[in-house]
């Protein structure tokens, strides 16, 4: 019985950091293509803005950026993290040391990707 309960926190906490690094890696990459992307983009647009080519009004695209992030920002913060399910899960005992296996890896995948 108690090698059936420690066995499965092992199984729990090997999975959870594993699954942790695979995403904290995935994460890293998508947000390096994402600004590597807006990067060449803003640099194409002051390209051809120095060519006289086009004419960008850059008071305008920082407003829209700026209306963009906030939009992200606001809507990150109305996620509710106090759904019974979560609180359920934190309660038992699958639910630390998932969770802290995971936030482990994801810290670990992110820093190495």
């Amino acid at each position: 019985m108690i090698t059936d309960n420690l066995s499965s926190i092992v199984t729990t906490i090997g999975g959870g950091f594993f699954a942790g690094i695979l995403i904290g890696w995935a994460v890293k990459k998508v947000i390096k293509l994402f600004a590597i992307t807006v990067g060449l983009f803003l640099a194409g647009l002051a390209y051809l803005q120095y060519q006289q080519i086009a004419s960008i009004n850059w008071d305008k695209l920082e407003q829209v950026s700026e209306e963009v992030v906030n939009t992200f920002v606001n809507a990150t913060k109305m996620i509710d993290s106090s759904s019974p399910a979560v609180a359920e899960l934190a309660i038992t005992n699958f639910g630390i040391p998932l969770t802290g296996s995971i936030s482990i890896g994801f810290t670990i995948g992110f820093m190495k990707g």
